[in-house]
């Protein structure tokens, strides 16, 4: 049947599945232990919202179980592929994957501390940057004292390290 005979209210518009964070192409999905149980929060919580749509078969009922199944599909797929990186037993001087990092900017007067975890985990307003964001990428390898160059689009930025630790900050 022609599109011209079908009542505009019959056209279902496509949901949109908003994207997971990317992960660059051959990057391994590192995540903290913490973020991993998060994950496997999320998608207990996307099943019981799943569980919760309304039986009766609507339009809205199918839109909403398709975005919930989109959602889950990739939340899975990032479960599946996971590496759980645990916090390192032994104190380390190094900045890696896990490290809470105190610093200062060179033009700043306060000091910043934040976690390097997966990119699922990022969250800015809880100072957790992801490790394949520009900053942990020129931190990473780095110690307390060393001096990192961070190169943006309009200069360069000079971060004083102050601190590395594997606990809570």
């Amino acid at each position: 049947m022609s599109r011209a005979f079908v009542k505009e209210d019959d056209q279902e518009e496509h949901p949109i599945i908003p994207n997971r964070a990317p992960l660059p192409d051959g990057v391994l999905n590192y995540v903290t232990p913490e973020g991993f149980q998060a994950l496997q929060k999320e998608l207990e919580e996307l099943e019981a919202e799943r569980n919760a749509v309304p039986k009766e078969e609507t339009p809205e009922r199918r839109s909403a179980l398709t975005v919930i199944n989109g959602k889950i599909n990739m939340l899975v797929e990032r479960i599946n592929s996971a590496e759980v990186v645990d916090t390192p037993k032994e104190p380390l001087e190094e900045i890696r994957f896990g490290a809470y990092v105190t610093f200062r900017f060179k033009t700043e007067n306060a000091d910043r501390t934040f976690q390097i975890v997966g990119v699922d985990e990022a969250n800015v307003k809880a100072m957790k940057i992801g490790f394949t964001a520009p900053i942990a990428r020129v931190l990473l390898g780095k110690k307390a004292g060393d001096i990192a160059e961070l190169k943006l689009e309009h200069g360069t930025r000079e971060i004083h390290i102050k601190n590395v630790t594997y606990g809570k900050g």
